[in-house]
């Protein structure tokens, strides 16, 4: 049985909350998003993942087309590329979070699969995690770099700019949020070590 709307919400304000409180979502920047009945629910523009509020969610139908007066967040596109792309997809979390960011602008990293495999964890959460090349933040060519490479990756490293993350509800995004960021922090530490360090195989 499907979630109600309200603890859809409920889970979207604690997932948000909790990445605020915890350095993974900073200012303004963050946006989140989930289906319901076929609709997309998205933050607003200008929402903080640390004060979000019920009422701070535009909907949009599976068009783009707006449902209710409040303005979404102006990566709405990518979002919902995502739920085109990936029909078991329901949720999606975008943050500009440190070490993602970090990681993301490093050359020479495979765009389809750009996280190394240290440990185990990120490909059991998440999987392939694909490199989207620098564009505006906002921008159509940025949508369009995004589309042209949705389908190849389970997540995505927007170049210079963050990771977004799918998942089959918001919990499940928030999981493999978490596992992408802290792979990303250990790939990184392990880089400044140079000690040869193996991946996980």
């Amino acid at each position: 049985m499907e979630q109600t709307l309200d603890t859809k919400i409920k889970e979207a304000i604690w997932t948000a909350n909790n990445l605020f409180k915890r350095g993974k979502a900073t200012g303004s920047v963050a946006n989140l998003s989930f289906l319901h009945e076929g609709n997309m629910y998205v933050t607003a523009t200008g929402t903080c993942f640390g004060n979000l509020k019920p009422e701070e969610f535009a909907v949009l139908d599976i068009e783009g087309v707006r449902l209710n007066e409040t303005k979404p967040s102006k990566e709405w596109p990518l979002h919902l590329s995502v739920y085109k792309a990936k029909p078991d997809a329901s949720a999606v979390l975008h943050v500009h979070s440190t070490y993602s960011v970090l990681w993301s602008c490093l050359s020479g990293l495979n765009e389809s699969d750009c996280m190394p495999n240290h440990t185990p964890y990120l490909k059991m959460k998440l999987g392939t995690v694909g490199l989207i090349p620098y564009e505006k933040p906002g921008s159509q060519e940025l949508f369009n770099a995004f589309d042209k490479r949705v389908h190849t990756s389970d997540g995505w490293l927007l170049s210079h700019h963050g990771p977004v993350v799918p998942g089959k509800g918001i919990m499940e995004a928030f999981y493999a949020l978490e596992e992408l960021e802290e792979s990303a922090h250990i790939a990184w530490e392990l880089r400044k070590l140079a000690t040869g360090v193996t991946r996980y195989e």
